[in-house]
């Protein structure tokens, strides 16, 4: 019987969430050369096709998404086993900053594992606006920080990249035709900036509806029904939806977060940082 290596597991994992090798590559930090090596690694494991052609792009065989439920088990596995034993002597205190979309998706299951395996360390957990969040990790008061990316920084371990989608109320959209009423945060903000930007670019009509310094404010004007907004698919939950297609809402761009650590972090905020590396995009594989 042989092993499975979870770097390759890894890698298999990131093409299932991102639907094709270029964004596994993108992902794992390989080039695509180097990813297409690594299946072919674990295909001749397995003894089976992993991928199957389909169109340009190539899809999950059978054996592939029997393999995809073993991955996520093992790795899962894998991560609390190193975690523990990472943080079973750590202590401390060390501070998280993000914005709200993390705070309010799949964030609060990657703390619960965090606080598991390091017991003893105090986690302050700071949720802002990105602005605000970055001027208080340059004054060295954050540790681990998750915000809008703005250019890359020397501290940066990842790049969290995510659809823009426009949304509505999932109950009682906004109708089609006329003005487009859009719901926004207050500038600065790349999703105001991005939403704006698109519907300038095809001219189509628009009026700011609705504004908020908060995601709360702006949840509530989108689930009035009076505004749509652009977020990322973290934003939809009760009462919001994506926007039905009869408005033909223009194409946006991809939302880019950064990861970034303060140099010279003690172990308990690396080990934080690299399970959010891990962990926090595979919520862009929500439908």
């Amino acid at each position: 019987m042989q092993a499975f290596d979870p770097d390759l597991l890894r890698t298999f994992l990131a093409f299932a969430e991102g639907g094709s090798l270029a964004h596994a590559a993108a992902a794992v930090g390989r080039t695509a050369s180097a990813v297409t090596a690594q299946m072919q690694r674990l295909e001749a494991m397995v003894g089976e096709p992993l991928l199957a052609q389909s169109g340009r792009g190539r899809v999950l065989t059978p054996a592939g998404e029997e393999l995809l439920v073993h991955a996520r088990r093992i790795l899962e596995v894998h991560r609390d086993a190193w975690l523990s034993l990472k943080g079973a002597k750590a202590d401390g205190r060390l501070t998280l900053g993000c914005t709200q979309d993390f705070a309010d998706s799949n964030l609060p299951d990657l703390l619960r594992l965090f606080g598991r395996t390091h017991p003893r360390v105090r986690l302050d957990l700071r949720v802002g606006r990105s602005r605000e969040l970055t001027a208080t990790y340059d004054q060295g008061a954050v540790d681990v920080l998750i915000v809008m990316r703005d250019g890359a920084q020397p501290d940066e371990i990842a790049i969290l990249s995510e659809p823009m989608l426009w949304l509505s109320a999932s109950a009682d959209p906004v109708p089609a035709g006329g003005e487009l009423p859009i719901a926004v945060l207050d500038p600065p903000c790349g999703f105001r900036s991005a939403a704006t930007s698109a519907l300038d670019d095809v001219g189509r009509a628009y009026r700011i509806a609705a504004t908020s310094p908060s995601l709360s404010g702006l949840r509530a004007a989108v689930r009035s029904g009076i505004a749509i907004t652009a977020r990322t698919a973290r934003f939809i939950g009760e009462g919001v939806a994506v926007a039905p297609q009869a408005l033909s809402l223009p194409a946006l761009p991809k939302a880019e977060f950064s990861l970034r650590l303060k140099p010279k972090a003690d172990k308990a905020a690396s080990s934080l940082a690299m399970l959010l590396a891990e962990g926090l995009p595979n919520e862009s594989s929500r439908p």
